[in-house]
């Protein structure tokens, strides 16, 4: 049952990541008819929409480490079960990055200098916005994202409608953030591009782990203060 949930947690991430960075990659800045920071704003956050309602019941949806970690802070996620949900999470985006390239790379004038929908700071933020702020800003998103997920997934909370509230986080977050970081809040999709770009991407690659990390602990302890009951663990069905 567990490598059930580690496959769809796979499957899940590989989603994210190919839909969300390929928008930026292909479809952002086609001539004409791009779709623009909006367009991919909105990929990201459909992206999670849609594989909630596919398997959130099965592994939680958690798509991302920093939501692992941040579950795990909250106390909505067995500690025990990070690593795993990490490890298949970056798996699954790196096997998109690989698609995207093979698929991008058909196209005359490819070039991975461009970026490849890495995240960046400095010289490769997209408005080159400095380190400290893109630290902060990727903590910041990561923790109200995190905030949002506890929220919507309470025993409280309305039902049926967590994926709507954690997808349309994830768009409003891309609309501030894109020009800042290009929006990393998920170590795994940051990892997958990162890989195929090399050079400054992967030395760049500390500030999208643990900035979104160090923001998802604090989203998930932040919202267990403050309502701490009831609670359920976000982890899709049972393990035998």
């Amino acid at each position: 049952m567990d490598m059930k949930k580690y496959a769809a947690e796979a499957i899940g991430t590989f989603w994210l990541t190919f839909a969300g960075c390929g928008s930026a990659v292909i479809a952002a800045g086609f001539p004409q008819v791009g779709i623009g920071l909006v367009g991919v704003s909105l990929a990201f956050g459909l992206s999670v929409v849609t594989m909630a309602y596919a398997i959130g019941h099965i592994s939680g949806c958690h798509l991302n480490p920093a939501v692992t970690v941040g579950l795990a802070a909250g106390g909505r996620f067995p500690p025990g079960q990070i690593l795993p949900y990490v490890i298949a999470q970056v798996c699954g985006a790196i096997v998109a990055a690989e698609l995207l390239y093979v698929i991008a790379s058909g196209a005359p004038g490819f070039d991975l200098a461009k970026g490849f929908a890495s995240n960046g700071y400095g010289a490769h933020s997209p408005g080159q916005y400095s380190m400290v702020v893109c630290f902060v800003t990727e903590v910041v998103m990561t923790m109200m994202f995190l905030f949002v997920i506890m929220g919507s997934t309470h025993g409280r909370a309305p039902a049926g409608f967590a994926p709507l509230a954690i997808g349309l986080a994830l768009v409003m977050i891309h609309l501030v953030s894109i020009p800042v970081t290009n929006t990393s809040v998920n170590p795994a999709r940051s990892t997958g591009p990162a890989l195929f770009v090399g050079g400054w991407a992967l030395s760049q690659l500390w500030l999208f782990w643990v900035a979104p990390l160090i923001g998802g602990a604090l989203g998930g302890v932040i919202y267990r203060w403050l309502s701490e009951e009831p609670s359920g663990t976000v982890a899709g069905v049972k393990t035998a």
